[in-house]
């Protein structure tokens, strides 16, 4: 299995907003080569002229718009580490020759952690289409539990340690701020050194149904305070709906105790 390791140029992290462009970029990469002229009988053959074409290519551009999946604050850290493991084509598949071969990526596809891209004859007398299994990883700074936890546990301090982790190993992110993980309730097992993940951790409530809370609207320059019920439970990253003193209904996000932010 050809592993491919690359070290990003820049010295700032996206934000986590963005993170998902690190790997849309690195999948663009093993697609860039969008015709290539190739002399395969066999899935073997196929797969060597493809790593060969495309070695270069990844080499210099898969961080391209690199970013970090991590929950929490980025900031100024060492670039992250990008790794593209290309993995092999069935080894019972008989191609049939073909002079070129077009690679793409399948729609609803997303290189990030275990995927796939398509190879597709393009010219030779029998067309034929396959999947080339990849793995895109991308290392940044999180939180690992070095000697594991417990469901139903809260974390401390003690608990926890500042490594690097495989962010795109799972697709939900990874913690990164101590902040928000101390004082926490975890919802699964975990390993001995596993990196802790934003859905191992219970979701907090910040305020319940009918209570009072801060209404702060966001707009572009400008932020305005105001009173409102709250007309569910305020859990952390879910939607929820507020009656404003004016008994407007708004839906925002529970961002703290008894605070909810709506964006215009």
């Amino acid at each position: 299995m050809l592993s491919i390791v690359i070290l990003s140029s820049l010295a700032r992290l996206a934000t986590p907003a963005h993170a998902w462009r690190l790997a849309r970029a690195a999948g663009w990469v093993l697609v860039a080569c969008v015709v290539m002229a190739v002399r395969p009988a066999a899935a073997e053959d196929a797969r060597a002229e493809l790593d060969a074409a495309l070695l270069d290519t990844v080499r210099h551009m898969a961080v391209e718009g690199a970013g970090t999946a991590a929950t929490g604050k980025a900031g100024e850290a060492a670039a992250p580490r990008v790794e593209v493991v290309i993995g092999q084509l069935d080894s019972r598949l008989r191609l049939a020759p073909c002079q070129t071969i077009e690679p793409y990526l399948p729609a609803g596809m997303r290189l990030w952690g275990k995927s796939r891209i398509g190879l597709r004859c393009k010219s030779g007398p029998t067309p034929w289409n396959v999947y080339l299994p990849v793995t895109v990883k991308v290392f940044g700074k999180g939180l690992l539990v070095p000697a594991g936890a417990t469901a139903g546990s809260v974390l401390t301090e003690n608990e926890l340690l500042v490594g690097e982790v495989d962010l795109a190993e799972e697709f939900t992110p990874a913690v990164v701020d101590p902040r928000n993980a101390v004082g926490r309730v975890l919802t699964t097992n975990l390993r001995a050194g596993q990196a802790l993940r934003q859905a191992h951790l219970k979701s907090r409530q910040w305020f319940a149904a009918g209570e009072t809370v801060r209404v702060v609207a966001l707009g572009e320059g400008f932020a305005l305070e105001s009173e409102g019920q709250a007309l569910g439970n305020g859990l952390e990253g879910q939607p929820v709906k507020v009656r404003t003193e004016s008994g407007r209904v708004l839906t925002g996000v529970p961002a703290g105790e008894r605070r909810v932010e709506v964006t215009l």
